[in-house]
């Protein structure tokens, strides 16, 4: 009885986590489609800055009420001000794409991180990959390489800031899966917040005067704040819901729901800005979600925690 017992409520469970991932990668793309509305009179650099202040302040009393502020140290704070360096850099670059290019296709080339991190995890983490899925990896950066080449003849080298967020999204879920297993995940999104703040402020700061439409800050306008706003909020949404599914299922079982985010984006950006990609674009998508579901399955089969584990949520910023 007991058993049959603990049986449904560990199922309970699971289902509440996949509820919740779906319910994170369909509101995921509304940050970055209010970015896109918001980065035509805002520089990238302050529309990131807005979704870290949202995040620190929507971290800050969790983290009070959990009191693990009182184990924060220089030395763990050193490893987070890498962090929040590296998130910085992905942040600004993905925003900034949002300029040039539908939602849709950035996320989609963004989506080669998977691919990317089991490259690094096996490289620096010494984690055993197979010619499979190094092969699984190949073929998606092809599928990437069909949304990038059209891309790249109508933006230029503005194709290719997906791929550079999407290489710092993995180095910071390489860092994050190491110090995950000694520190609390809220402390963790708290500092995230935070050093991107600093790093922001300081980049906003040389870049005033400027004229960049990347780092030159500016007053914004009412509908601009809203804009900036509902970055913030729907990040910060999307932040917890990702927190709380990880908690209630394993992060193996909803690794494959994150690719949903391609689908969700697609149709939030044919409804905004009635961008819709196109056939040789909708392969890329296929091929780059096929390659990655079949890296998530090779993962689950050979290892006891595959190396897109990260109790932290690193999808597309």
């Amino acid at each position: 009885m007991t058993t049959a017992s603990t049986t449904k409520n560990a199922a309970s469970e699971v289902t509440m986590g996949l509820l919740l991932m779906f319910l994170s990668v369909l509101v995921s793309p509304v940050i970055d489609v209010f970015a896109k509305l918001a980065i035509t009179t805002i520089p990238s650099g302050q529309i990131t800055l807005a979704r870290f202040v949202v995040q620190a302040l929507c971290m800050l009393p969790i983290v009070i009420w959990r009191r693990t502020w009182t184990a924060f140290t220089w030395r763990q704070s050193i490893h987070h001000v890498i962090r929040g360096g590296i998130i910085t850099i992905s942040m600004i670059s993905f925003v900034t794409t949002l300029k040039y290019m539908s939602v849709a296709d950035a996320i989609a080339i963004f989506f080669v991180e998977p691919i990317i991190l089991t490259i690094l995890s096996s490289l620096f983490l010494k984690e055993t990959i197979g010619w499979r899925r190094y092969t699984a990896c190949g073929v998606g950066f092809f599928g990437a390489l069909l949304i990038i080449q059209p891309s790249f003849e109508e933006v230029g080298f503005v194709a290719l800031l997906p791929v550079v967020s999407a290489f710092c999204i993995a180095i910071f879920a390489m860092m994050t899966r190491v110090l995950s297993h000694r520190e609390d995940p809220w402390a963790m999104q708290f500092q995230t917040g935070i050093w991107g703040m600093v790093f922001c402020i300081i980049l906003l700061a040389l870049g005033r005067g400027s004229g960049s439409d990347i780092l030159d800050p500016v007053v914004p306008s009412g509908t601009a704040l809203f804009y900036l706003g509902g970055v913030g909020v729907t990040a910060a949404i999307a932040g917890i819901l990702g927190v709380y599914a990880y908690r209630s299922a394993p992060a193996s079982t909803l690794a494959p729901l994150q690719y949903f985010e391609i689908v969700s984006a697609t149709i939030f950006a044919w409804l905004v800005f009635g961008d819709f990609p196109d056939a040789i674009k909708w392969l890329g998508i296929l091929i780059i979600v096929a390659s990655g579901l079949y890296i998530i399955w090779r993962e689950r089969r050979f290892a006891s925690k595959p190396v897109s584990d990260t109790s932290e949520a690193t999808r597309a910023p």
